[in-house]
């Protein structure tokens, strides 16, 4: 199993950047849009350097306070983090299991929506996935413009994992428009009332009382 993306992003920023605050973490993960792809709230990644500390794979180096602002404390990865940073990372690398996708439970029961509804969804679904795509389109040229240099830019590197987005996002697409043209021609009936499906899920219904 993976570990959880927080903790390991987290330690990877640290090690990239190191000596480093807290706040350039959260910077630093915010420009990667990592709340997005990695469902990473901006407010964890104060606790992942809590638990990083506390586990002893990053140490203070220094805790400095300006005037009457809040200290900032300053991190580097320990020698203990080192290892655990790379051993997270092949774990990652090597985990090929796809995670579950979340529309799988709709789909599964499709029979079970409107047949309008579902089309209406995924005209709003492909509409989405287009937008997306331009987006991640100027994504990867805004991060490619840059330096590279971490400590100015997002580094050159994390536009892989925009075309990785990318990939995913226009397999999706694919597949959206596929069952969409394929329930508009009929291929895909699974509304009918002489459907093999719908004959057995009406068969299963307990019998109504009779009211009379």
């Amino acid at each position: 199993m993976a570990p959880p993306p927080t903790r390991q992003l987290v330690l990877a920023i640290v090690r990239l950047l190191q000596p480093v605050h807290g706040y350039d973490v959260r910077r630093e993960l915010i420009s990667w849009r990592a709340e997005d792809w990695a469902n990473i709230a901006p407010g964890s990644i104060y606790g992942a350097l809590k638990t990083l500390e506390h586990d002893g794979l990053i140490a203070v180096v220094d805790t400095e306070r300006r005037g009457t602002r809040p200290a900032r404390t300053t991190y580097r990865v320990t020698d203990e983090g080192e290892k655990e940073y790379h051993s997270m990372l092949r774990e990652v690398w090597w985990d090929a299991k796809a995670p579950p996708h979340p529309l799988l439970p709709a789909v599964v029961q499709l029979p079970f929506t409107d047949r309008d509804d579902v089309l209406a969804a995924l005209k709003a679904r492909a509409h989405r996935l287009e937008s997306d795509l331009t987006l991640i389109e100027r994504d990867i040229e805004r991060v490619e413009a840059g330096s590279g240099d971490p400590r100015h830019h997002v580094p050159h590197h994390v536009a892989e994992m925009s075309r990785l987005h990318r990939g995913l996002a226009e397999a999706e697409l694919t597949w959206t428009r596929s069952l969409m043209q394929r329930i508009e021609s009929g291929d895909v009936d699974i509304w009918s009332q002489s459907n093999p499906v719908q004959e057995q899920l009406q068969a299963q219904k307990p019998d109504q009382p009779d009211s009379t």
